[in-house]
């Protein structure tokens, strides 16, 4: 299947920040491709904010703020509205979190989640692939 409109989740793009090894070789190619290929990258406002938290205990909050200045020059960030934590309250998916997340994807038509932690994701009606597993499909 050919994939375009992909979300891609906290651990992925932390990975590329933190240069979390050897993860984060994979999250750059996947950036690259989708700039190739005309690939639409996107994520949550909500993992943007996780993103900043993350970042700003581990450094302090000017890297983080550069951190996503520079992350939202690449991707598309999708809104969060009330109904997508309805929705997700109101599923019995053990993970909340990443229930959100599928329902922000779903919600904006993406075909693919791309996250390292696809177990979570499992139960739901959207593929999702590591970023490895994906830019293998290329």
């Amino acid at each position: 299947m050919i994939y375009k409109k992909l979300f891609v989740d906290s651990d992925v793009l932390l990975d590329l920040l933190l240069q979390r090894k050897p993860f984060d070789r994979f999250t750059q190619l996947l950036f690259e491709e989708s700039r190739r290929n005309k690939l639409d990258i996107h994520t949550s406002v909500l993992i943007l904010a996780n993103i900043h938290y993350v970042i700003s205990k581990r450094f302090n909050k000017n890297i983080a703020k550069s951190q996503l200045r520079l992350l939202m020059g690449i991707i598309k960030t999708l809104s969060l509205e009330p109904n997508d934590i309805i929705n997700s309250l109101n599923n019995e998916h053990s993970d909340f979190e990443d229930t959100v997340q599928f329902n922000v994807a779903k919600k904006h038509g993406c075909d693919l989640i791309i996250s390292r932690n696809i177990k979570h994701y499992k139960k739901f009606d959207i593929p999702v692939l590591t970023a490895e597993e994906f830019l293998k499909t290329l």
